[in-house]
């Protein structure tokens, strides 16, 4: 088993030493065309070819199983590239000694200074001396090639699990948020507070305009609703900010390299897309431009915000906040699961996001987040509950993650009612190896880093996720005497004078 924690990545690069591996090569099938502009990855090969069993149950636990045998073909190519050099070593000498020797001929019939053997041709010495280094280009081809296969499955590995991560499918239940609404449960009640009908009774939401425009999983909110959007923003906002963060607003598009180095793939371990890629013209593929990309959430812009930098370790924690537009393509098949606001295209999304070093602090970044996710729930009123989520459900590049699930009247029928609506997760360093993001720890400190450039690792957050949120909001506060809406307090102050929402004469 390995001497460091269950999750935290090894803090000692490469199977090689920097003076043997000549050739750090391009990583990934999804980088085998990695633009010259692009990060260097930096992946922990050798942790990964000192424990492939753990690796390989990692991938197990997480529905990565045809991934599952990457880390036994790392050590056995490990072991390939090992002969090579030894192969190599005897070739290069002898190439070296060859060398030498014809730099020292004094006539053309090859003899040297003091050489009391037998004379030897000239053009024979140099016919070997092509024959040797057509060998040693050939075992360094070789070399390469393994370099580019092992790197090739090392970035594709999910990263390690923690240990408050519960294995298989069912999450454990941490805690609740507010309590239970307590209402009738009969179909025709369970009909009004579908949000659907509330937003087209209210004239708050339109799907059928959507739909011609845009497709199915879009939407246009209107009125209020609109309103409200923007309400629930600056509300986030405000919460975060009074907790230290620094606010940013990112872009949308992103290098599509960039997506998939913090762990977004273009389709995930179930081949289903998920995200959105920029069409590129005739002159940008000759050229060699790097494909853009939708940004599926603000956590890729945040991240690569640092990459290919070095970080000075007074620096961190660093925490960023921030609302965007959202792209995601899988918002799943048609049906009960999908219907309104709960699975779109786009959506406006408030994220949070860090930077801290890789010495246990990450945690209380990660309690931090989710306390103000507790605290901002609260006020709006949504009852709702805890959840560390099981390895099943992590993405590649967490190895933590807990979900808050809010109560939804009409979602009765699917998962007892309960919809997500915030995620937090740890990524230890998955992004920044992967982005080239660095820090630079204080000499003066005594640690066992100290003076080292180390990989901090990344914690994320959704402070609020507009859409779920406000249809949540719609079903729970909904009046069927008065047919209305209950504007939480919280709210208010952005809402223009709205208390309640009421259909427009």
């Amino acid at each position: 088993m390995p001497t460091r924690s269950t999750y935290s990545i090894s803090r000692y690069l490469g199977i090689f030493s920097r003076k043997k591996r000549k050739c750090f090569s391009t990583i990934c099938s999804h980088y085998s065309s990695r633009p010259s502009i692009a990060p260097k990855p930096a992946i922990d090969i050798k942790h990964i070819r000192q424990n492939p069993e753990l690796y390989s149950k990692t991938c197990i636990d997480r529905n990565y199983k045809g991934k599952a045998e990457s880390p036994f073909k790392i050590v056995t190519l490990f072991d390939e590239w090992q002969a090579l050099q030894r192969n190599g070593r005897g070739v290069r000498e002898k190439r070296n000694y060859l060398r030498t020797k014809l730099s020292h001929a004094k006539t053309s019939s090859g003899r040297e200074e003091g050489d009391q053997g037998p004379l030897q041709d000239k053009e024979s010495l140099l016919d070997e001396a092509r024959h040797l280094k057509e060998q040693v280009a050939d075992i360094e081809a070789n070399e390469n090639r393994i370099n580019a296969e092992i790197d090739n499955l090392a970035i594709d590995l999910p990263n390690l699990t923690s240990s408050e991560t519960p294995i298989g499918n069912e999450p454990r239940i941490v805690g609740y948020i507010n309590e239970l609404p307590d209402r009738p449960s009969n179909s025709y009640d369970r009909t009004w507070r579908n949000h659907v009908h509330i937003g087209k009774e209210l004239d708050l939401l339109d799907f059928g305009s959507a739909a011609t425009t845009s497709g199915w999983g879009w939407y246009y909110l209107k009125n209020d609703a609109a309103l409200l959007e923007q309400a629930l923003v600056q509300y986030a906002l405000s919460v975060a900010l009074r907790h230290d963060f620094s606010l940013v607003s990112p872009p949308s598009i992103v290098y599509s390299h960039i997506s998939s180095a913090c762990g977004f793939r273009p389709r995930d371990q179930n081949d289903e897309q998920q995200i959105y890629s920029v069409q590129q013209n005739s002159k940008d593929l000759d050229k060699g431009k790097p494909e853009l990309s939708l940004a599926g959430s603000a956590e890729i812009p945040f991240a690569s915000m640092k990459a290919s930098t070095i970080m000075e370790d007074s620096e961190l924690p660093l925490r960023i906040v921030g609302s965007s537009r959202c792209y995601r393509a899988e918002a799943g098949a048609r049906g009960f699961e999908t219907k309104g606001l709960y699975r779109v295209h786009e959506f406006t999304k408030v994220e949070m996001f860090g930077w801290t070093l890789p010495d246990g602090s990450e945690t209380k970044l990660f309690e931090t987040m989710i306390e103000i996710q507790r605290e901002i729930l609260e006020g709006i009123g949504l009852y709702c509950r805890i959840l560390e989520m099981p390895s099943t459900d992590l993405g590649a590049s967490a190895v933590r993650k807990q979900d808050i699930e809010a109560y939804f009247p009409s979602r009765r029928e699917k998962n007892d009612g309960w919809g997500e609506v915030t995620s937090t997760s740890i990524c230890t360093d998955y992004q920044t190896r992967r982005l080239g993001t660095r820090v630079r720890t204080d000499p003066v400190q005594k640690t066992a880093i100290k003076g080292k450039l180390e990989y901090p690792f990344t914690v994320n957050g959704t402070a609020m996720a507009v859409p779920r949120v406000l249809a949540a909001l719609l079903e729970n506060n909904w009046d069927e005497q008065s047919m209305c809406v209950r504007v939480p307090k919280v709210l208010w102050p952005w809402m223009l004078g709205t208390e309640v929402i009421q259909r427009r004469r």
